[in-house]
């Protein structure tokens, strides 16, 4: 099955011509990818939440001044495996030499909230380093995806005029709780039929599905990268 390509890539518009879409692409590489950094330094390497945050910044000014994005061959490694193997080298060559000076003139690149990322990491103060950090990165990678799905789905939800809708979805897909809230418990607290809880929350979950695509399409580098990572966030029947 495919979806339109309503997004150009972050590898295809980080080669145009245009200021303006090379700083989209930008925008978007940095969104996409400075929480799965962030917790492989932190997790792999062993840096303190400071010196992650700063190496994090550090990386993309790299990634930037090298063009290590207009630089990746899709025929040799999916751009997540790409980014996190140039996250090595780097992050090696920084230890090695311990260099601390900021690059880029102190550009902040990165809006990045090490409080938030922590938590997620569970306040861990020694983590352990994962078996696989290959897996813990496309773990990161997963979670920021599906975060900036969410607020997608939130905008466009509240555009359409369908903010009830993804309220409901909110309630029951991402129910924050041991348990999950019945239908029945939703429809009272919100004055719903139960029928109308379930139409609501299949209407939702099909456009979360298109909505994940949409961003999936932005942060691969290629159609089959894509396919491949649709096939494993989302099953076969994708």
């Amino acid at each position: 099955m495919a979806f339109p390509p309503t997004r150009l890539s972050v590898v295809a518009r980080a080669r145009s011509d245009n200021e303006e879409t090379r700083r989209v692409a930008v925008e978007v590489l940095v969104d996409a990818y400075w929480k799965p950094v962030y917790k492989c330094l932190r997790l792999k390497w062993r840096l303190s939440p400071e010196a992650s945050a700063d190496m994090t910044q550090d990386f993309f000014v790299d990634v930037l001044e090298r063009d290590l994005v207009g630089r990746y061959d899709p025929a040799r490694a999916r751009f997540r495996t790409y980014l996190r193997l140039c996250l090595d080298g780097f992050a090696a060559n920084q230890l090695k030499a311990d260099q601390r000076l900021k690059r880029g003139g102190g550009v902040r690149l990165v809006p990045i909230d090490p409080t938030a990322a922590e938590r997620e990491l569970g306040q861990v103060v020694e983590p352990a380093v994962p078996p696989d950090v290959d897996e813990l990165f496309y773990r990161e990678w997963v979670r920021a995806l599906f975060e900036r799905a969410v607020d997608d789905l939130l905008r466009q939800s509240e555009a359409r005029g369908r903010a009830g809708m993804f309220e409901v979805f909110a309630r029951y897909d991402l129910a924050d709780t041991p348990e999950r809230p019945s239908y029945a418990d939703i429809a009272a607290a919100l004055g719903l039929t139960t029928a109308t809880v379930t139409n609501h929350l299949a209407a939702m979950r099909r456009e979360f599905r298109n909505v994940v695509l949409d961003r999936l399409r932005e942060v691969t580098g290629s159609d089959d990268e894509w396919e491949h990572e649709a096939r494993r966030l989302l099953g076969g029947g994708w």
